[in-house]
């Protein structure tokens, strides 16, 4: 196992225990949705990776350091981190499980996602945004003609 994925495979183990242990039962709880670490890459020469934590109560952009003396913020610190075309006001935080990471909140709670299914691909439409990467297969468009005309492809 890479070192990337071992930290993910903590990751998500540290935020279900969380879960099971210290917030079982709460209604913020999104009973459909699970831990999930979705799309985390590791940014060359700075010792982060970047990606998004889902879970049944948040769906945070995470830098998540891949080893020790990896510099985050201090827990409860906020500093602005640019990812793409955009900034975010990033928070330290620490896991006595995980270690530090840095959180950034982009929903909280949960309970407007139906299923796990819609949330990580909420998670993967803000990443496609920040990494400037288009998605992989483009939505189809009418011919420009046939939408200023009114008609769809194959009528007249």
């Amino acid at each position: 196992m890479n070192l990337l994925a071992a930290r993910l495979a903590l990751l998500e183990r540290c935020f279900r225990t969380i879960e099971r242990e210290r917030l079982r039962g709460l209604p913020m709880l999104n009973p459909a949705l699970a831990v999930q670490a979705v799309d985390f890459e590791a940014a060359p020469g700075d010792g982060l990776a970047t990606g998004v934590l889902v879970t049944p109560w948040f769906m945070n952009l995470l830098r998540l350091p891949l080893g020790p003396g990896v510099e985050t913020l201090a827990p409860g610190e906020t500093a602005p981190r640019t990812l793409g075309p955009c900034n975010f006001d990033f928070i330290g935080a620490h896991e006595a499980a995980l270690g530090p990471f840095e959180a950034c909140s982009l929903f909280s709670p949960m309970h407007e996602f139906a299923d796990q299914e819609a949330a990580v691909a909420t998670a993967r439409a803000v990443l496609v945004h920040l990494r400037g990467r288009p998605a992989t297969r483009p939505p189809e468009q009418p011919a420009r003609r046939g939408f200023l005309l009114g008609r769809r492809e194959g009528r007249p």
